[in-house]
């Protein structure tokens, strides 16, 4: 790193919901859409309910996987609403989507959590674009752990970010107080997954962010993950970690592998298209549509990820 970065680790912070376990599969819901273009309220209630009775620990708002970037004010409030809803009826945890490439505008963002008392954590990604030193990530976090109403989860997906971080500057981020955990999407499973999981800070928790690296990254020490795969066989993947956290290998490896190869075809194509192909395909959302500049699955690519689907 370009500065010392001990000054910032020890003076930052509060703390917030110190009993805070992420531990579990976490389902990043996709927006369904009507026909007309409008967002399925109804779908997407029933969505939630579907994959929380499969055994998710909680869902996810407004992530990657929701096509956020696409929604209007009215339409994210609308979104979070929904899953607020929910997760009250259900006991269940709610994470929302927030930050942005400023550091004002990500506070901004997450001073409107205060609306949903629901919302236990919100995932903040590494600031896109701007690709910041990783001294500057770290201030960046810093300073939204000072004024979030709720814990962060630092969500590091270095491909759609450009800013790669080592496991050093992940260590670092996960030493603020006021940071939960990190959704772990790096692209590959590497040196810096394990250094990272051999040497967690206290009170950090590691969720899997590429699906098809789940069953690794559990078997290294990741408490859970959040997948938008886990739309589609959740209990499967809920059964997954508990298989790992159990210590039963030979039922997690083989199971790890079938889900691995689903979420292979699931991304096959931009996501959330397949996911909402397939839910389509299924009958429980009423159109398979993602807004531009998505485009929608190729039926070829909706097969593929049924056939694997029907393999578990």
């Amino acid at each position: 790193m370009a500065q010392d970065i001990t000054d910032i680790t020890e003076t930052t912070g509060g703390d917030l919901d110190a009993g805070l376990s992420l531990r579990g599969i976490h389902v990043p819901l996709v927006t369904p859409f009507t026909r007309t273009g409008d967002i399925a309220a109804e779908a997407l209630e029933a969505l939630a309910h579907e994959v929380l009775d499969g055994g998710a620990a909680g869902i996810v708002a407004l992530g990657t996987t929701a096509e956020t970037a696409t929604l209007d004010g009215a339409e994210r409030d609308l979104v979070t609403g929904i899953c607020a809803r929910v997760c009250e009826e259900r006991g269940a945890l709610l994470t929302v989507g927030a930050g942005a490439s400023g550091t004002r505008a990500a506070e901004a963002s997450l001073a409107r959590l205060t609306r949903w008392p629901r919302a236990r954590a919100a995932l903040v990604t590494v600031p896109p674009f701007v690709r910041p030193s990783a001294a500057g990530v770290l201030a960046h976090f810093a300073r939204l752990a000072e004024v979030s109403p709720v814990p962060l989860i630092v969500y590091h997906i270095p491909y759609r970010t450009g800013q790669p971080l080592d496991s050093a500057a992940l260590r670092a981020l996960g030493s603020l107080d006021g940071v939960a955990g990190v959704k772990y999407a790096a692209g590959s499973l590497g040196q810096d997954a394990v250094a990272l999981l051999g040497d967690l800070p206290a009170g950090l928790e590691v969720l899997a962010g590429d699906d098809a690296y789940l069953s690794p990254l559990l078997a290294l020490g990741a408490a859970g993950g959040i997948l938008a795969s886990a739309h589609l066989a959740t209990a499967r993947f809920a059964e997954l970690a508990d298989a790992w956290r159990a210590g039963d290998a030979a039922r997690a490896r083989p199971l790890g592998h079938a889900l691995a190869r689903m979420s292979a075809a699931v991304f096959a194509e931009p996501n959330p298209a397949v996911v909402k192909g397939v839910l389509h395909a299924q009958g429980r959302i009423p159109a398979p549509d993602v807004r531009l500049p998505l485009l929608p699955a190729s039926g070829a690519a909706v097969t593929a990820a049924l056939e694997q689907l029907a393999t578990l």
